[in-house]
């Protein structure tokens, strides 16, 4: 028995190696740009700072985005908002992966505690890894997340400890982690939808707008709200994506293109 627990847990470690791989010179460019001075001339967060946003936050890009709004002078609420707001999607991929990991249900406190710790571990990466195992345990996922989990905080621990090693120079061309990162992660998205790439546009022609008519809210603020409206346009835009789809799929002229297109050198 424990012997096959050992085996799945290090199936989902040898699955979460090549995540991790990626994650540790990410997580080193985001300890860097965490440790160096700014413009003010004094680091946003210490060593133990940005150690201790990865373990407790361990939110990637949004880390990468509260540096940021910490530099623009944004207060703490409205970086833990645009966080929360970054993070959303998150909820979603935690209720999908719940309905596939066997769970166990009871009045012992770990049977409550389990999922959340499971639900902390979940990142864009580990999500797709776990969804594409079709043998997918509680003791594989952990070993999954706790690979990636550690790949990151180490990373930034590494970053953090040697940035006063690293010339500012190349420090700040590290800044392009946090371009790379979310292109990264909007790119699959643009490809599955174009109303993801519109969102996207919106929402920096939002926050370049309120700043140039509205100064005087803070950038912290502009960027919440921009996340916010965009949001919602791409609800609406989306909702109505979303009702044409069956109607087209319903025209039998449509139909027709369909079979005819769909042979052994198409995409079906």
């Amino acid at each position: 028995m424990r012997n096959n627990a050992a085996a799945e847990i290090l199936r989902g470690v040898r699955a979460g190696a090549p995540v991790a791989v990626g994650y540790v010179p990410m997580a080193m460019a985001f300890g860097v740009l965490a440790t160096q001075a700014g413009h003010t001339g004094q680091p946003l967060l210490s060593f133990l700072q940005a150690g201790a946003m990865s373990f407790f936050v361990y939110a990637g890009a949004s880390q990468f985005a509260s540096l940021g709004m910490l530099a623009a002078g944004a207060s703490a609420l409205s970086i833990v908002l645009a966080t929360f707001v970054l993070n959303f999607r998150h909820f979603l991929m935690s209720v999908s992966l719940s309905r596939r990991l066997p769970l166990r249900r009871g009045g012992h406190p770990v049977y409550h505690v389990l999922p959340l710790a499971l639900g902390f571990g979940i990142t864009d990466e580990t999500f797709v890894v776990a969804s594409l195992e079709e043998r997918l345990t509680v003791r594989y996922f952990v070993g999954l997340i706790a690979t990636v989990y550690l790949a990151w905080f180490t990373g930034t621990l590494i970053g953090a400890g040697f940035s006063s090693l690293i010339p500012p120079v190349i420090a700040r061309g590290m800044g392009v982690a946090l371009y790379a990162m979310f292109i990264a992660i909007l790119v699959p998205g643009v490809k599955k939808s174009v109303v993801n790439g519109l969102v996207a546009v919106a929402g920096g022609v939002l926050a370049w707008g309120a700043s140039v008519m509205v100064p005087a809210i803070p950038g912290g603020w502009r960027i919440v709200i921009a996340i916010l409206v965009a949001s919602a346009i791409g609800a609406i835009i989306g909702g109505d994506e979303d009702k044409a789809g069956p109607d087209r799929a319903g025209d039998p002229g449509r139909a027709e293109d369909g079979g005819r297109e769909a042979g052994p050198g198409g995409d079906a």
